[in-house]
């Protein structure tokens, strides 16, 4: 009877795991988060850009 020798990496384990994990996605779930997200992302970028345009505002009233 002949012995089989297996060799694991760590890429296998990372693929193992990433389906394992994969498999139990809900994609409903999935596309909701990432509507939150991109919305949370928008509301940062307009308070971003408003603070910057303020702080510009401010800053250029000082020097006159």
């Amino acid at each position: 009877m002949q012995q089989d020798t297996h060799t694991s990496n760590s890429t296998s384990s990372v693929v193992l795991t990433g389906a394992i994990l994969f498999a139990n996605l809900d994609a409903s779930g999935l596309a909701e988060y990432a509507v939150k997200a991109a919305i949370g992302g928008a509301i940062w970028l307009v308070f971003k850009i408003t603070s910057d345009y303020v702080s510009e505002r401010i800053k250029n009233k000082k020097e006159k």
